[in-house]
């Protein structure tokens, strides 16, 4: 296996999906009028390789990080002067992110930590700018004439230890517009809302779970305001540990209000403060705090959600109010649980996965009424059967279809439990039919809930439904701007477009979400076959590669015992195209 040192440069292009469904053609033509005039003569100029192209992103690779970072400069920069005269909704602005590493040299392709680092580096840089590790700042400080803003150390997805993040700033002229950054997503046609991780003021660390499982409820509860919009929390949870611009925030994620606060916990006692800040103006419209037991957290998050709702629209009715209020269970000690659970949830991991689920068991052993914590017990499996950690399948299904049945009868105007109970039956146990329902009615109990909108997309595709899939994942991505788990929404993308015959554009996002998680099944799938279906045989070579990697026993013949396709034909052209690009049966 060959190694070398070098500085790799990822660049994506800022709401590409939302770009080519607006104008296919000129976008692509575009796009590739940019890459000819500006980025490849840039590249060639600061002697980079162009390592690959990927839709609407790239890779390069650069002996010097001098020569990376002034290049993805000027690149910024000639983009802002070409684009300058365009409508905002029609511009192609990019995110850059470089990083210094050891790469896997694989023929032409690059591999390892030092590309998965750089891909991350970029999802963290806003529209338009760059964002770099430590590692190059340390190579290229004083030696070119920018700066770097400190923005603190970031936790990513499959990278162990945080990462201390730098945005380049320069002197000259940015993407801008009227004071305004170019290319982040526009405000929504209501009140748009962002609450941040509140701190742990508590002396116990291990209390971290409990900060934010307040700031998860008081999300909830805001997102059942139908009039309002309300960033997810795993989007808002990317700005944890760091000191933040809220006017940056607003822009990054496209919303005019951001709550911020800290939670104390010492003994029997909670202390809960909050502070709404304007984006656009910096101003403070609100801010208090909130004292009591420990046994009165639910009314004190309640306190919290009325303020805030109040503070954004005076004069509605407290009958809404009232709607935006939710408890999950009376039980601190059962809640309790569920809070850990969340908190392992969200790693992801096989150990955490397990762990999750245990915690969500103890919850409903100490409270069986609790829907959403057999929801989430549900969900667990749904992860379990995504990342091929399934043991047991007939055991599995079955605890599933118990699970979610259980969350959705007890949990009937509950959208955590319908939309997790949903996704285990359609994903899990193949009932596509009731699984849907479930989805949509969390929906429509809460429109800002980003996840029941991915399982909405998925649950689509599998029914053979992809263009409303697309428009599904695209709300899920719109309310989660800053995705840990991306590569999720990427892969439905995939999907989706592979189904509607698009496979290049199937392709551009399946190697998006291989960038993202190596380790994905699906995505290396989607991959090969869209690449087969279009005679790109190196790329589904190197797809079937990775997936033979990840999982050696997969065979085309048992795709469908993976993925709950309804239609024959979308099984029959997705085994077919498996098989074309190198799968064995």
């Amino acid at each position: 296996m060959e190694r070398r040192l070098a500085a790799i440069l990822a660049a994506d292009v800022v709401g590409y999906s939302r770009l080519m469904e607006a104008d296919e053609s000129g976008t692509l033509a575009r796009l590739k009028a940019h890459r000819k005039d500006l980025i490849e003569p840039t590249i060639a100029a600061h002697h980079g390789r162009l390592v690959k192209l990927m839709g609407d992103g790239a890779l390069v690779e650069f002996a010097s990080a001098v020569d990376a970072v002034e290049c993805a400069v000027k690149v910024q920069a000639g983009m802002a002067a070409r684009t300058a005269d365009e409508p905002k909704g029609r511009r192609i602005v990019f995110r850059i992110g470089i990083n210094i590493g050891d790469l896997i040299v694989d023929g032409e392709d690059l591999y390892g930590d030092g590309v998965n680092i750089a891909a991350r580096l970029e999802k963290l840089a806003a529209p338009g700018g760059v964002c770099v590790s430590r590692n190059v700042v340390s190579q290229v400080r004083g030696k070119v004439g920018f700066e770097f803003e400190n923005l603190g150390q970031q936790k990513v997805k499959n990278i162990s230890e945080p990462l201390q993040v730098f945005r380049v700033t320069t002197k000259e002229p940015g993407p801008t517009d009227g004071g305004e950054a170019v290319g982040p997503p526009p405000l929504p046609d209501k009140p748009s809302i962002a609450v941040l991780p509140f701190n742990n003021m508590s002396n116990d660390p291990d209390q971290d779970y409990f900060a934010d499982g307040m700031v998860e409820e008081i999300i909830t509860a805001l997102s059942r305001a139908r009039w309002l919009f309300v960033i997810a929390r795993n989007s808002s949870f990317t700005y944890k540990g760091r000191t933040v611009d809220v006017k940056q925030v607003g822009q990054e994620l496209g919303v005019r209000f951001v709550l911020e606060g800290s939670v104390r916990k010492a003994g029997n006692r909670v202390r809960i403060t909050g502070q709404l800040i304007d984006a656009k103006t910096g101003a403070h419209l609100w801010a208090d705090h909130f004292d009591g037991a420990l046994e009165d957290v639910f009314e004190l998050q309640d306190q919290v959600t009325a303020s805030v709702v109040g503070a954004i629209a005076p004069k509605m009715e407290h009958a809404e109010i009232e709607r935006a209020k939710r408890k999950q269970t009376e039980n601190l000690d059962a809640y309790d649980y569920y809070l850990r659970g969340l908190a392992a949830v969200y790693q992801w991991t096989r150990d955490a996965n397990e762990e999750a689920l245990a915690l969500f068991s103890r919850a409903v052993e100490l409270d069986p009424t609790f829907a959403s914590a057999y929801g989430m017990a549900a969900r667990c499996y749904s992860m379990r059967k995504a990342s091929g950690w399934i043991v047991d399948p007939e055991q599995e299904i079955a605890a599933t279809r118990t699970l979610a049945r259980k969350a959705a009868q007890l949990g009937r105007d509950d959208p955590i439990a319908l939309s997790t109970a949903g996704i285990g039956l359609a994903f899990v146990a193949g009932e596509l039919e009731e699984g849907d329902e479930l989805i949509e009615r969390a929906l429509k109990l809460d429109p800002n809930l980003a996840p029941a909108w991915l399982f909405s997309g998925w649950v689509k595709i599998y029914l053979g439904e992809p263009e409303i899939a697309i428009e599904r994942v695209e709300d899920a991505m719109r309310l989660s701007p800053n995705e840990p788990n991306v590569y999720g929404m990427q892969s439905a993308m995939a999907l989706a477009h592979f189904f509607a015959g698009r496979p290049a554009e199937a392709l551009s996002w399946a190697q998006k979400g291989m960038r993202e998680q190596s380790h994905q099944v699906l995505a290396a799938c989607i991959a090969a076959a869209s690449a087969a279906r279009i005679g790109n045989d190196s790329d589904a070579e190197m797809a079937i590669k990775r997936l033979r990697q990840i999982d050696p026993n997969l065979r085309a013949s048992v795709v469908k015992a993976y993925w709950p396709i309804r239609r024959p034909e979308d099984l029959a052209t997705w085994e077919e195209a498996l098989r074309r690009a190198g799968l064995p049966d």
